[in-house]
C-alpha cells in the first residue's frame, strides 16, 4: 500500500532542501528551498515518535557524517542512510545504527555500471540484501530515463527500464528513485515513471520527486495501485513548505 516517506536531506552538515538538477560542483549554481535551524537528530525524533520507517538520510557531498550519526543515533535501526557508501563503509553505517544502505555512485564507477561493485557492497553486508536500498536516481534523456550520479550531474549507461529493474531485485530488499528533473521544484511527479515503476518493481520503491501534496500522494496511490511510496520533502511545511502539514501526511498513513 502506498505511504508516505520522509527524508533528511544533508548538505554541509545543515538538514536543507535543494532543487535536484542545481547540485553541481559550483556552489553558485546551488538553488536552495529551505535551510533548518533545527539539527538532523530533530527530524529523526520527529519521523520515530509517528512511526515513519523507511526514511532516507541523504548526505549530498562531504562534511554531513557527523550530522547523519546524530539523525542515526535518535533512531537506531529506523533510518536509511546514503551518499558516499561504498563496500569500505556499508558495514560501518550499520554497526551506527542504520536501517539500511542506499548506494548510487559507487555502483558506476566512470558512469558503467559494476556487478562486480554491487556483489562487493553485499559482501561487506555478509550477503544481506534486506540491508541493502538501490536508488536509481534518474533524468529523463530521450523519452526514457538513466540512472544519474555525482549529485545527479552524470547520466550514467543504465536505462530505468524493466530490464535493469529484475536484474538489481536479487542483490537488494527495495529501491530508491528521484526523478532529479523534478526535485525540490514543487510541480507535480512524474506521471510515466510513477506507472512504470509500479509495472517492473516487485520489491518496495519509493519514488521522491515534485510530490506537492495530500492529492499526489493519492495519485500516486492511484497510477501505481498502491506500490510504489512517495517522498514530499520541500513542500512539507518541516521544511518551510506550503504545500502539505507533516501531521497530514502522518494522519494520511494512519488512514492506509
Amino acid at each position: 500500500m502506498t505511504k508516505f516517506r520522509p527524508c533528511i536531506d544533508l548538505h554541509s552538515g545543515q538538514v536543507k532542501q535543494i532543487v535536484g538538477g542545481t547540485l553541481t560542483t559550483a556552489a553558485a549554481d546551488l538553488k536552495t528551498n529551505y535551510v533548518s535551524k533545527l539539527p538532523a537528530g530533530h527530524f529523526a525524533k520527529l519521523y520515530k515518535e509517528n512511526g515513519l520507517d523507511g526514511a532516507h538520510v541523504i548526505m549530498l557531498g562531504p562534511g554531513n557524517e557527523e550530522a547523519a550519526r546524530e539523525a542515526l543515533s535518535e533512531w537506531k535501526g529506523g533510518l536509511q542512510i546514503g551518499g558516499g557508501i561504498t563496500d569500505q563503509n556499508a558495514k560501518q553505517w550499520i554497526e551506527w545504527g542504520a536501517e539500511k544502505v542506499i548506494i548510487t555512485s559507487f555502483l558506476f564507477p566512470s558512469g558503467k555500471f559494476s556487478q562486480e561493485r554491487l556483489e562487493a557492497v553485499l559482501a561487506a553486508l555478509g550477503g544481506d540484501k534486506s540491508k541493502l536500498v538501490i536508488d536509481l536516481s534518474c533524468r529523463k534523456k530521450d523519452n526514457t530515463w538513466f540512472v544519474a550520479m555525482n549529485k545527479w550531474q552524470t547520466l550514467t549507461d543504465m536505462e530505468v527500464d524493466e530490464k535493469s529493474i529484475k536484474s538489481l531485485e536479487p542483490y537488494c530488499s527495495e529501491f530508491l528513485i528521484h526523478a532529479a528533473d523534478n526535485e525540490g521544484l514543487q510541480k507535480g511527479i512524474d506521471e510515466q515513471l510513477v506507472q512504470k515503476l509500479a509495472e517492473w518493481c516487485s520489491i518496495p520503491v519509493t519514488y521522491a520527486g515534485g510530490g506537492r501534496n495530500l492529492q499526489d500522494l493519492d495519485h500516486v496511490k492511484t497510477l501505481s495501485e498502491g506500490r510504489v511510496d512517495l517522498t514530499i520533502g520541500s513542500a512539507l511545511d518541516v521544511f518551510g513548505g506550503s504545500g502539505v502539514t507533516f501531521e497530514e501526511c502522518c494522519q494520511w498513513n494512519k488512514k492506509q
